[in-house]
């Protein structure tokens, strides 16, 4: 969410400062515990509580392997990457270099 909103942040949350308060607060906004860790259900609580968002996550770098597609039609994308080895996910912030494509559709998520 820092990099799609331009968050002065951002390069701090990048290289994992400054990260704790605001993922606390933001779970505890949702109202979700993932103290066990987290799955699709997790990942729609998290969708309906940013609405402003399509969150989109793929299971591994294969782009026809998407797991989790949320219902928003917005040009705010959250791409995550689920490993499913670790049970991590993980944020891209390069959908294009992660899949090593040219090109992403943005309207339709066409990669």
């Amino acid at each position: 969410m820092a990099k799609v909103n331009s968050d002065s942040k951002y390069e701090l949350y990048r290289h994992g400062k400054g990260l704790k308060t605001p993922v606390e607060d933001l779970l505890k906004a949702f109202g979700v515990d993932v103290s066990n860790g987290g799955g699709l259900e997790e990942l729609q609580q998290f969708q309906d509580y940013l609405s402003d968002y399509k969150v989109v996550v793929f299971d591994g770098l294969s782009p026809d392997r998407v797991i989790f597609s949320g219902n928003s039609h917005s040009a705010k994308k959250l791409y995550l990457l689920y490993d499913s080895d670790s049970g991590l996910y993980n944020v891209i912030t390069n959908i294009n270099a992660a899949m090593a494509k040219r090109y992403t559709c943005n309207a339709c998520d066409t990669l």
